[in-house]
């Protein structure tokens, strides 16, 4: 099954760079536990991101329900660069297959 590439690298925003505060966060959940899968300088990339991530749950579905595994699901929403741990690194949109959702 070929797989969509994800919203090119350069979209992804570099703390290091990032003028404002707010960025946009796409934010994975399983449950009540959530993390930030990756975070934008605008909507309509992380919304792109989300989408291909909920495409790539999709693609799986039929496995994620024979091996019992929970479906995350994702959503947009803003959020301050001061809110983000300081260990974070950004969540591989299958990792959910190898149990790194949480």
């Amino acid at each position: 099954m070929s797989q969509p590439a994800p919203p090119p690298p350069d979209q992804v925003v570099s703390l290091s760079r990032a003028r404002e505060d707010r960025l946009w966060a796409v934010i994975a959940a399983v449950g009540r536990k959530t993390r930030v899968a990756e975070i934008y300088a605008s909507r309509a990339a992380a919304d792109a991101d989300r989408a291909w991530r909920e495409q790539q749950v999709r693609a799986y579905a039929g496995f994620l329900r024979s091996s019992s595994m929970p479906v995350p699901s994702y959503i947009v929403s803003p959020i301050r660069r001061a809110d983000l741990p300081r260990s974070w690194r950004p969540l591989p949109a299958l990792g959910f297959l190898r149990g790194q959702l949480i």
